[in-house]
């Protein structure tokens, strides 16, 4: 569905560059308010092609290299492969439902819960606001523990304090420098991983064809001995759909919040209203393209009873890339697909303290932080609340004192039932913004087919997904505290959260508004305003790029 165009003045002129193009002014409207905040804001410097890449360094971690072969190994590729592509098709049901909410009022400070608070609830957008600061805070340190316990795959007697040390203050650099200046660096990096995962595509069908150095014909062998399925914990029928659901819940991990950081780069993002949906679904397809046929070409070249995939080594020692590339008799790669392991680690660490900071942002936006956090300096940098997401960093030093293998399943522990919450409130989010806008007689500028009965099967899914999420440790012999705990925390966490605001300060607010008190209005004039201006300013560069060539435009797609 095309974008409504805005018959409202502008007084921006046409040939402004985009680079200079400032929308600070719509930027800076405080929830449910008309009146514009005088300090600085964040600006728009960040490109569609570096949204997608940030994005994507932040949901292609060590998931892909490392952790996979953890599911590979309990459930065999049959399941490994179905969960991936199952997870990867609901993913696309909520990426097309916020995008919808947020092409129509895509401000800055955009985020799931800045809309949450808009849409549902002050007390739900400050729970879901808090639990995105701490989550992505997490995930800084869990990146940074990952990153250096794949340093030990190379012998070296440099202390692991040392190591975490650098990367945390290169990470917290970056953060600090101008958007433009972080948005393009992750580009880059995140390219490396998108480069490296290409190869270990091309090389799966190498070897699984026999090319390898010794010519052994793979194919889907192991699909055969030791067979396309297992059993986990108990035997039989039970047994097979343990290791199933077992691996469909711990596969919702390798794409958590996914959505959610494009959603958050939109508000710093050039022409939000084209650029977002575009975005989005590049984002997407190169998201499953790598995730089910990465799962697909793991199951084919790496065996699931490979003892070093449970090793707990953490490092490329335990990836199932590096242990089929041994078996091929491959001596060179390992290290070079562990440099590539280190450095996706290390990006997706950059690109979570971003979404951190930028949550913060948000919320304090919203009311529901501290004011001093909606501080920018001069590059629109909100300074402050990257200082304080900052912080979360230093959890990577508990690897110092504790067993690294040990912090590292803590971290996924502590954070595996934040994304299916966040996924759960997406659709309801998305629901009842349609019902708004059908009540309000809005229409929206973007529409996916899919929608809303895609939301609605999410909704569901996700919601037994969350529930499941430790479901092994009520099997007999099976429990523990410090597992049940770890699996289900979140939970009580975020009901915490939203009860408690809702106790203390939000006791005159609705459980939820209806849809006649939804604002989903306010800032959207000067919205529409900058999008003719943005479509003149890229209707003037359109010239300089008729001459680009077919070819390179599709290959380019890769990349953005």
């Amino acid at each position: 569905m095309e974008a409504h165009s805005s018959t409202l003045p502008h007084d921006k002129e046409p040939n402004d560059k985009m680079q200079e193009h400032d929308l600070s002014r719509l930027e800076s409207y405080a929830v449910g308010s008309n009146q514009l905040l005088e300090q600085a804001s964040t600006k728009r410097k960040i490109s569609s092609r570096q949204a997608q890449m940030l994005a994507i360094g932040g949901t292609i971690g060590t998931g892909l290299f490392v952790g996979a072969g953890q599911a590979l190994a309990i459930g065999g590729p049959a399941f490994f492969f179905a969960a991936y592509t199952l997870t990867s098709i609901l993913v696309y049901g909520v990426v097309t439902a916020i995008i919808e909410v947020c092409t129509h009022l895509p401000v800055t400070g955009s985020s799931m819960a800045y809309y949450c608070n808009r849409i549902l609830s002050p007390s739900l957008g400050f729970a879901l606001g808090w639990l995105y600061v701490y989550s992505f805070g997490i995930l800084v340190a869990y990146e940074i523990t990952a990153a250096a316990i794949v340093i030990d795959f190379w012998p070296n007697s440099i202390p692991i304090a040392v190591w975490i040390t650098i990367m945390l203050v290169i990470i917290i650099a970056l953060n600090f420098a101008p958007v433009s200046v972080f948005a393009e660096s992750e580009f880059w990096f995140a390219s490396i991983k998108v480069a490296m995962l290409v190869g270990l595509l091309l090389l799966a069908v190498i070897l699984m064809l026999g090319g390898g150095p010794t010519h052994d014909r793979l194919g889907f062998r192991y699909w055969n001995h030791p067979g396309a399925i297992k059993e986990h914990i108990v035997d039989g029928a039970g047994g097979r759909f343990t290791a199933f659901l077992y691996v469909w819940v711990f596969a919702g991990f390798s794409f958590y919040f996914g959505p959610e950081l494009i959603i958050v780069t939109s508000g710093e993002m050039y022409h939000p209203r084209k650029n977002l949906p575009i975005a989005s679904r590049r984002f997407f397809y190169r998201l499953a393209f790598f995730y089910v046929f990465g799962s697909l070409a793991i199951g084919a070249i790496c065996s699931s009873d490979a003892e070093d995939l449970t090793s707990g080594a953490g490092n490329a020692n335990a990836s199932p890339w590096v242990i089929a590339i041994r078996n091929a008799g491959i001596a060179v790669l390992p290290s070079i697909v562990n440099a590539g392991i280190l450095t996706s680690a290390w990006s997706a660490g950059n690109s979570f303290l971003y979404m951190s900071s930028r949550s913060l942002y948000s919320i304090a936006l919203a009311g529901n932080a501290p004011k001093i956090f909606t501080r920018c300096n001069r590059y629109g940098l909100p300074v402050y609340a990257v200082g304080a997401t900052s912080c979360f960093g230093l959890l990577a030093y508990m690897n110092v004192a504790s067993s690294a293998g040990v912090v590292f399943n803590w971290f996924i522990s502590l954070t595996n039932t934040a994304g299916y919450t966040s996924w759960i409130l997406c659709t309801i989010i998305f629901l009842r913004f349609r019902k708004a806008c059908a009540a309000q007689g809005i229409m929206v500028p973007y529409q996916s087919r899919l929608q809303p009965y895609g939301a609605y099967v999410c909704l569901v899914i996700f919601t037994i997904l969350l529930l499941c999420n430790g479901f092994t440790v009520f099997y007999p012999g099976q429990f523990t505290v410090s597992g049940f705990l770890t699996t289900y925390l979140g939970i009580p966490i975020f009901l915490v959260l939203w009860l408690g605001h809702k106790i203390v300060a939000g006791k005159k607010d609705p459980w939820l508004r209806s849809p006649h008190e939804m604002d989903i209005t306010t800032g959207l004039r000067e919205i529409e305003a900058d999008a003719e201006t943005w479509e003149r300013i890229e209707a003037m560069d359109k010239e300089g790029k008729k001459n680009q060539g077919a070819w390179w435009r599709k290959m380019n797609c890769l990349w953005g």
